[in-house]
């Protein structure tokens, strides 16, 4: 038991650390940018949230340790942090796009070395798998807020439509059951941060910029909507073995997606 208490000790410095990181990178922004009180309650929030979250996350998990992985992916939710401060702030005065494009391209770009650490390391979690796409999912919420500002509310979809899956989940629970894997699905969801990135930095003519939110807007629905029907597809052939085998309704395994969400609670 004290060696476990010892281990959990560990594990909430590593978030309380990442928290002071948090407030120290919305320091500088603030002292560089003059940042106002929405960019400022925003960040602090968004900082207060991810270590309570995340600390009652690894004290359920029963992790020995942190992990190299995990760390990558703590520092790009700071990242994340800065961002959604400055999106917050935008809405009160002029954002510095450079900085906020910045912080967006290193955060995509560290998207992909957190899973290359896990697999290296022998560090792999069903909870670093689930801190890794909520950083994800809300990355691409707050730059689709950001882009919704010139473009329109219509590109909140692109943010919102991963939220709407798992709320759509709780009421069909069919849609929890684990998906083939697909390089098509991962293309997508990496080309969703690249576009509205590029829609931000406002580097295109608005038209262009446009199209590109379209085409990631596109790609999402065309992606998700094959998912969902695979799922609907699959869910009937379970039910069909199940009346078949004359035992009803079975669950045959635990999904995917309920085990990263049981590793987070």
């Amino acid at each position: 038991m004290a060696l476990n208490n010892t281990y959990d000790a560990r594990l909430q410095q590593e978030t309380a650390v990442g928290a002071g990181v948090q407030i120290l990178l919305l320091a500088l922004l603030g002292s560089a940018f003059g940042m106002g009180p929405a960019g400022w309650l925003t960040g602090l929030v968004f900082a207060f949230a991810t270590w309570a979250v995340l600390s009652r996350a690894l004290h359920r998990s029963r992790l020995s340790s942190f992990g190299p992985a995990n760390r990558v992916t703590l520092g790009r939710a700071t990242l994340v942090g800065g961002v959604t401060a400055l999106v917050a702030d935008s809405f009160e005065s002029a954002p510095p796009v450079t900085l906020l494009v910045g912080l967006t391209a290193v955060a995509l770009l560290l998207d992909g070395v957190d899973g290359k650490v896990a697999r290296r390391t022998g560090t792999s979690s069903a909870l670093g798998a689930r801190f890794d796409m909520e950083v994800d999912a809300f990355l691409i919420l707050v730059l689709s807020v950001y882009v919704s500002t010139r473009l329109g509310p219509w590109v909140l979809l692109i943010g919102g439509m991963r939220y709407a899956f798992v709320a759509a989940a709780r009421v069909a629970p069919w849609l929890n059951a684990p998906l083939p894997p697909s390089f098509a699905r991962k293309t997508v969801a990496a080309l969703q941060g690249v576009c509205l990135l590029l829609a931000g930095a406002d580097l295109l003519p608005p038209l262009a910029n446009l199209a590109v939110v379209l085409l990631s807007l596109g790609s999402l629905v065309w992606s998700f909507g094959r998912d969902v029907v695979w799922l609907w597809r699959n869910s009937l052939m379970d039910d069909g073995r199940s009346v078949a085998n004359g035992v009803g309704e079975q669950v045959v395994g635990e999904p995917l997606v309920r085990e990263l969400e049981l590793a987070a609670r």
